[in-house]
């Protein structure tokens, strides 16, 4: 009887022109002993999804003793991530929805009374697409003063939003979106001013 023959060995095209066995990170710190960044995520982990939904304050002061900047009266809520949180700056007044993460490899810095709503992804690392080594590049991300990220948003490394712009739900952000202006799509395009009246409530 003979012996059964081997599968086929499947076809996935061409060979890599990239070689992830010599990836590197040219220039990247992260700023923190590698003991430092276990206990963080074990905190976020553990403690973050723990806190009651309201629970600002504690979340807040967590970040803080993790070397981010948090200003007066920030919402930010348990499910929100933060990679380092010492590279992050988040202004008086400003929020943070569900499961916003803040990929923040490069710092990551939220003016006042800015929101950045659930699922939003604010990324500053990402590769170099020309590099046989897949080289880690990072840039950071600002976001300034009454600016307002919507739901599910991807904002890309090196990106500023200028103040008060709103940029819609689902958008991809790859470069700098004007002040007080409605950015939509993907790619990110602004749209028309952001008209917001003069009297505030109360």
């Amino acid at each position: 009887m003979s012996a059964p023959s081997s599968p086929p060995e499947p076809d996935f095209g061409p060979p890599s022109l990239v070689d992830l066995r010599r990836y590197y990170q040219p220039g990247f710190e992260v700023g923190r002993p590698k003991w430092v960044v276990m206990v963080w995520w074990l905190v976020q982990a553990v403690v973050f999804p723990l806190t009651l939904h309201t629970a600002h304050g504690p979340r807040c002061a967590l970040l803080r003793l993790f070397g981010a900047k948090i200003g007066k009266d920030v919402v930010i809520r348990p499910s929100a991530r933060f990679t380092y949180p010492w590279k992050v700056e988040i202004g008086d007044y400003s929020w943070v929805g569900e499961d916003v993460t803040f990929y923040s490899l490069a710092p990551i810095r939220l003016g006042q009374h800015c929101v950045v709503s659930q699922k939003s992804y604010l990324c500053t690392g990402s590769h170099d697409p020309s590099d046989p080594c897949f080289a880690l590049m990072t840039a950071p991300i600002v976001i300034e003063n009454g600016a307002w990220v919507a739901t599910d948003c991807f904002i890309a490394p090196g990106v500023k939003i200028g103040a008060n712009a709103l940029i819609g739900a689902r958008s991809s952000v790859f470069k700098d979106m004007p002040a007080q202006h409605i950015c939509v799509g993907s790619p990110c395009r602004p749209q028309k001013v952001r008209v917001i009246t003069s009297d505030v409530p109360g």
